[in-house]
């Protein structure tokens, strides 16, 4: 995917989810992909957990089919590589892999991964991926120790897991946690790392972090983008974030 601006990927698990708790089909996943990428978002995300509490199996060559029809767009995929996450990267050879250390059942990610502690077990299948054309994001904790380290084992980006920036936005201590990102953010590219970022961003908070942090290629969206989506609806939703994004380069 190339932008001058950040990118907006929208992740559908929390569609998924809705769906899940009964057996009609709806709201159909794919139709919101759609709805979406007409809208302008630039790609889908999706989290397909061996639980297969929200988007299934076979919801991802679906959407991956779908994205294929939107040129310019991209498909990403994430979740913990030694689950089931490279056999979707097998199949399909998405535009983007996101390694995230999830355990099995885990309520949502919480935390990246570490190093040096997870650095020999990592290397193996981000070579593999990119192998096979597909680029490797791994998800880490604000830490410009870390990003280095990250860039070793052969990742072509990192996504900033933002909770904390999330729940200091407002708060007391926001800028120095903000700091901390851009910090993190900057260590990334010194390492020659692409910098992605996500979890709890929202339209209260999007504008100001990518204001302050340098070089953000990508955020992933997909909790308050669905709640939003319920009040707004898919399109008017995607063009709210989008003028978030365009409000933090003016």
């Amino acid at each position: 995917m190339t932008a001058s601006k950040t990118a907006l990927s929208v992740n559908l698990n929390k569609v998924a989810l809705v769906r899940n708790t009964r057996h009609l089909g709806i709201p159909s996943v794919v139709r919101a992909a759609s709805l979406c990428l007409q809208a302008g978002a630039h790609g889908i995300t999706v989290h397909p957990r061996p639980d297969g509490r929200h988007i299934r199996g076979d919801d991802v060559p679906a959407l991956s089919e779908l994205v294929g029809h939107h040129p310019g767009t991209e498909f990403n995929i994430e979740g913990n590589p030694f689950h089931n996450l490279m056999e979707h990267v097998r199949q399909l050879r998405p535009h983007q892999a996101t390694f995230v250390p999830d355990s099995e059942g885990q309520f949502t990610s919480d935390h990246g991964w570490d190093f040096p502690a997870d650095a020999e077990r990592l290397r193996p299948v981000i070579a593999e991926a990119r192998s096979l054309g597909v680029r490797v994001s791994l998800f880490m904790d604000p830490r410009p120790d870390l990003m280095a380290a990250a860039r070793a084992v052969g990742a072509d980006r990192v996504e900033l897991y933002t909770e904390t920036y999330a729940r200091a936005h407002g708060a007391p201590n926001r800028a120095e946690v903000l700091r901390g990102f851009a910090q993190a953010a900057q260590a990334a590219l010194d390492a020659g790392l692409e910098v992605n970022a996500g979890h709890d961003l929202n339209r209260d908070n999007l504008t100001d972090f990518l204001r302050a942090v340098p070089g953000v290629q990508e955020v992933s969206i997909g909790h308050a983008f669905v709640a939003d989506a319920l009040e707004l609806g898919y399109a008017a939703t995607v063009k709210a974030y989008l003028a978030c994004i365009d409000a933090a380069y003016r």
